[in-house]
């Protein structure tokens, strides 16, 4: 039986302190009840409020209150400042009596809460207004509780008849399962409701009106909650079944169960959907070997592979021994978690046919489904002693090199990267320990930056090339990478200044004198193109610009000048010829 179902057991109890069960306070006004069993909070009806229901642990309640001293001095009151006052109950967030008194009311209801100082503020008081051990009485009315999904619409207001488990929330694809029942306002029959095995669906999708959706993502494993829904949120101005157009409807539903799915990359070619939890929090990590039992099919249900208990699937993670979103996949997974994986074609086989247990379609989408049964768990960096995380970077060196030589420059880089992670801040390291690793950071840097050119990582080739040359300045091949880098993003000048240097270093490589050479070709050929370049600007702007004259010439109408203007520019037309004619005798 789901807490759904139970819901109505409890409809005549309030709990008081400690989960003691209390009758609830009857509804005649002047009624009187001790909430709690040493009296230390009682409660005093002044107007009855509506229906059964009580506000739960962790709803958020709205009041209006007035506080008063046992003399009747006024301290404190919501009404004077004509705003409620909201507090999340059963949470600590207002003095003892209060998460006691209001758990016990009904909506609309306004009553008289005695409380004594052990349930308000104590032996401290609160100064100035509040003394010390002083017994309060507050006149508190109920306005309504529950949360509001809609962002100050009310549109859907969320009221928790039963807290959930953990800390988590369901996301948008997330497959969730809960147990419900839909009624429109003022109806006794529910219009709709699920089975006893409850109703599945994607929260994204959502089910059957806007309102469930939207408030499953708010809810955790386990919760019971109701919801007060408006028509907006609910089926709006269409006719339902058994609901009239521009209903408001009331809708309980309990969080029974889900199925986490995650899309593990941001076009949603590898999405991974949980099965069954695995243990602990540890995943496998890069260059681990991991055992899976599944399989794998097609869409249509076609099964490609099949590795069960006996015949599991091992491979080494990063090593690119499976496909990639498989690869990926598995490090997401922890040990014993069974989990669906759904692969688009780039992340699966691509788009070429391939054969496996049967002939696979290029572009085909693959779907497996696995059981992570055990990954090695290597010793993490910070419990290996100095020279164990040396002896591991110069493993994982040399097994790069071994990548690199076939091709597989990402794995390779992968490789040196985790090497450089085991020995990069070496300071705490012994003398030896340190020179023995600043020898292996060097080369480490080396081929790091030899796997970033080819894979046209150029500005971060630069990087681990200038890393290696602080370890070193003379290493004539972290000048020729870097120069090859710098070539490729067109700083010349920086690629000329750098083999420039490793000529210095090594006067006879021939290939840095090569570089060299088809480096200063390749500048001159530029220079020749941006002269050709510019020079047809510059000629295209001397057009427009004698043009431009051309206009002004004939614009302007011919003027006398003054005979002292006209004098003072003949002088300047004598002095001016004689220099123009030697020039021209001369040109």
């Amino acid at each position: 039986m789901s807490a759904l179902d139970e819901r109505n057991d409890d409809m005549n109890l309030s709990v008081g302190e400690e989960g003691m069960d209390v009758p609830m306070a009857d509804d005649q006004v002047g009624h009187e009840s001790k909430l709690t069993s040493d009296g230390g909070v009682v409660k005093t009806l002044l107007a009855a409020g509506q229906g059964w229901q009580t506000p739960a642990q962790g709803n958020d309640v709205h009041v209006h209150y007035v506080g008063k001293l046992l003399d009747g001095t006024v301290f404190d009151s919501s009404r004077d400042r004509g705003e409620p006052f909201k507090f999340t109950l059963g949470k600590g967030h207002v003095i003892k009596g209060w998460d006691i008194g209001v758990k016990s009311m009904k909506k609309g209801e306004t009553c008289l809460l005695t409380c004594k100082p052990e349930y308000a503020y104590g032996e401290q008081g609160s100064p100035p207004k509040i003394p010390a051990n002083a017994t309060l009485q507050f006149e508190v009315e109920l306005l309504f509780w529950g949360t509001d999904l809609t962002q100050g619409k009310h549109g859907i207001m969320k009221t928790i008849l039963k807290e959930g488990t953990g800390y988590e929330q369901p996301k948008d694809l997330w497959e969730v399962n809960i147990a419900y029942e839909a009624k429109a306002s003022g109806n006794t029959e529910a219009f709709s409701k699920s089975d006893e095995n409850g109703t599945s669906f994607v929260v994204k999708d959502g089910y059957l009106c806007p309102a469930i959706a939207q408030a499953v993502k708010t809810m955790k494993l386990g919760e019971l909650a109701n919801l007060e829904v408006s028509p907006e949120f609910g089926f709006g101005s269409k006719d339902q079944d058994q609901v009239p157009a521009n209903s408001s409807l009331e809708i309980s539903m309990e969080l029974k169960s889900w199925k986490k799915v995650e899309s593990l990359t941001t076009d949603g070619g590898i999405v991974k959907k949980v099965l069954v939890e695995g243990e602990g929090y540890k995943k496998p990590p890069g260059g681990v070997k991991v055992k899976l039992t599944g399989y794998a099919r097609l869409l249509d249900g076609t099964v490609i592979e099949e590795f069960p208990e006996g015949k599991e699937l091992e491979f080494v993670t990063e090593e690119e021994q499976v496909v990639a979103g498989l690869d990926a996949a598995v490090m997401q997974m922890n040990k014993g978690e069974k989990a669906e994986i759904t692969l688009t074609a780039p992340y699966a086989y691509g788009d070429e046919e391939a054969v496996r247990k049967v002939t696979i379609p290029g572009g085909s989408t693959i779907v497996y489904e696995i059981n992570l049964v055990e990954f090695e768990k290597g010793k993490e960096s910070w419990d290996m002693e100095e020279s164990e995380k040396i002896e591991a970077a110069s493993s994982l060196k040399d097994r790069g090199n071994m990548f690199f030589k076939d091709g597989k420059y990402k794995v390779a880089l992968k490789k040196y990267e985790k090497a450089l992670s085991y020995i990069e801040y070496d300071t705490a390291f012994s003398d030896q320990n340190k020179s023995n690793s600043k020898e292996l950071k060097k080369s480490l840097y080396l081929n790091d930056a030899a796997a970033k050119l080819r894979l046209n990582k150029h500005k971060e080739c630069v990087q681990s090339c200038t890393k290696a040359l602080e370890l070193d300045s003379s290493l004539v091949k972290a000048y020729f990478r870097r120069s090859q880098a710098y070539e490729h993003t067109v700083d010349y000048d920086l690629a000329e200044a750098d083999l420039k240097k490793a000529l210095e270093l090594e006067e006879g490589n021939v290939e840095v004198k090569k570089q060299l050479a088809n480096l200063k070709r390749k500048i001159a050929s530029q220079n020749r193109k941006d002269a050709k370049l510019y020079g047809s600007i510059f000629k295209r702007m001397a057009k427009i610009s004698e043009r431009e004259d051309a206009k002004t010439n004939r614009s302007e109408p011919a003027k006398t000048a003054p005979p002292s203007t006209m004098q003072t520019d003949l002088n300047k037309e004598n002095d001016a010829q004689p220099e123009q004619m030697e020039t021209e005798a001369t040109g």
